[in-house]
């Protein structure tokens, strides 16, 4: 993980021509789960990172797509990505990693994907796929009835 830069206006600098506005992130802060005895119960160091992805202006159609895609269940019906984190004690620490893993996320749906260009089957692969289906094909005709007379 790369690190991310914080501008001073607020701004969260992805790439040399997107940043995303602090209007377009809110973070919320809540108790993690698991072990840490004490700081477990009274501080809340989860973070919690809404990125309001579909009405950002920073970026484009397609690569909103993209990011649509890759997020997964993480994306809502709203189109806003949220992102959680409570892998450290430090709620300071957790906010940084939930922002790395933001720009992370926004990096590869930058990036469109290749297009595959189509190729013809070789003459190996369909020799071996006519052998495959001529053995299958025995092994089915070997499953019918015993004729008792033979």
């Amino acid at each position: 993980m790369g690190a991310i830069e914080c501008d001073v206006d607020g701004m969260l600098r992805i790439s040399d021509d997107i940043a995303l506005q602090d209007w377009e992130l809110s973070e919320s802060f809540m108790r993690a789960s698991g072990p840490g005895g004490q700081n477990v119960n009274k501080v809340a160091t989860a973070v919690e990172l809404r990125f309001e992805a579909a009405t950002s202006p920073s970026l484009s159609p397609a690569v909103k797509t993209r990011l649509k895609r890759i997020a997964g269940r993480r994306w809502t019906t709203e189109g806003a990505l949220i992102l959680q984190c409570d892998e450290t004690r430090s709620q300071a620490r957790n906010r940084d990693i939930v922002r790395e893993r933001l720009a992370d996320l926004i990096k590869r749906a930058l990036t469109p994907p290749k297009r595959r260009i189509a190729t013809r089957p070789t003459l190996g692969s369909k020799k071996r796929r006519l052998k495959a289906k001529k053995v299958r094909g025995e092994v089915k005709a070997l499953r019918g009835k015993v004729d008792p007379s033979g």
